[in-house]
């Protein structure tokens, strides 16, 4: 079931491959054009190119790509402005990129990234997440520290959001209203 979407941080959480990213799509499609859609991912194969273009073919022309792979914050902040509802698709992918080009600042830029959810007035903003902590140790140390940061990142934003829902099999269930 979905509500009425209202202005704040709603934070979707889930596991790969769960529905997240089009029930985010959905939540903010009850809102006229334009929309927001910041894409943190970066094409470094053909794998990731055909998922972003069977990602873009979905959502269609009502919504407009930012692309965003490093500073979000800085993007949310331009695009807050214009108070018109943002998707984020990724955190985890923004993540990944921020802890390969530079670990020793992750967890500043996760708090910068949370710092600027807690002191903005926004539009609606969608932001989507990956569970990573529900499976295996994994075994090798970037990986158990990718873990742990996505643990942590996801912890700071469900605090800072209004919203929290956590998608399973497709199905949504709201952790925090």
């Amino acid at each position: 079931m979905m509500s009425r979407l209202s202005s704040g941080l709603h934070l979707v959480i889930g596991g790969a491959r769960s529905g997240k990213s089009r029930y985010a799509e959905k939540l903010l499609e009850v809102f006229p054009p334009p929309r927001y859609y910041v894409a943190t991912a970066r094409i470094l194969d053909d794998e990731m190119a055909n998922r972003v273009k069977l990602h873009k073919e979905r959502r269609g022309s009502d919504w407009t790509t930012i692309e965003a792979p490093f500073d979000l914050p800085g993007t949310l902040r331009e695009l807050c402005r214009e108070l018109k509802p943002i998707l984020v698709d990724c955190i985890t992918m923004w993540l990944t990129n921020v802890l390969l080009s530079n670990e020793q600042e992750v967890m500043k830029e996760v708090e910068n990234l949370c710092n600027f959810f807690r002191k903005m007035d926004l539009p609606p903003v969608v932001c989507v997440t990956n569970e990573v902590g529900l499976g295996i140790v994994p075994e090798n140390t970037l990986a158990r520290q990718f873990r742990d940061v996505a643990g942590i990142c996801n912890q700071m934003l469900a605090d800072v959001a209004k919203t929290v829902t956590w998608i399973v099999a497709g199905i949504p269930v709201r952790i925090k209203s």
